[in-house]
């Protein structure tokens, strides 16, 4: 007996299509992974990584002073409080103080580090709006850099106080 028509095989076909698919889609997504360049780092990721040791290194130092170096937070004077080591202010700290919102750019400020000889610095915020802050103190010390930072969240407006973290 010899089969009919109706008993073809059609796996030769399939094979010749699913190649005649793959091949053309495996080149088009080879052309578009070469057409798009995503670099995982930065042109200057040695500077940058530089700056970032700097920063690491300025804060483990600041760390070290331990309640030394502080920043508290008033929520019913609306008032904060930076405390550096008094022989820091007597040999002339230079830096800054920045307070930042992460929810709002536009809000954040850069003030001078103004030590009084005790070490301390005194900021009235009567128009810090209500949720969370970052305080970040950075000074320079006979040559050496520190840097101090704390997140407060500023609830006066529920009447809730502060917290610092």
């Amino acid at each position: 007996m010899t089969p009919g028509p109706s008993s073809r095989s059609f796996w030769p076909a399939g094979i010749v299509v699913a190649f005649a698919i793959f091949i053309p889609v495996t080149a088009g997504l080879i052309l578009l992974a070469l057409a798009n360049r995503h670099e995982l780092t930065r042109p200057d990721y040695y500077e940058q990584e530089l700056r970032h040791q700097r920063q690491m290194d300025s804060a483990t130092r600041a760390r070290e002073l331990g309640p030394a170096a502080s920043i508290a937070f008033n929520v019913t004077q609306q008032r904060i409080t930076v405390v550096l080591p008094a022989e820091h202010a007597r040999r002339a700290a230079t830096g800054h103080v920045q307070l930042h919102r992460p929810s709002e750019a536009g809000l954040d400020r850069e003030l001078p580090l103004t030590l009084d000889p005790g070490g301390v610095q005194t900021l009235d915020v009567p128009d810090l709006r209500p949720g969370l802050w970052k305080v970040r103190v950075a000074w320079t010390v006979d040559g050496r850099d520190y840097l101090l930072e704390q997140s407060l969240t500023n609830l006066a407006a529920a009447g809730a106080g502060a917290t610092l973290r």
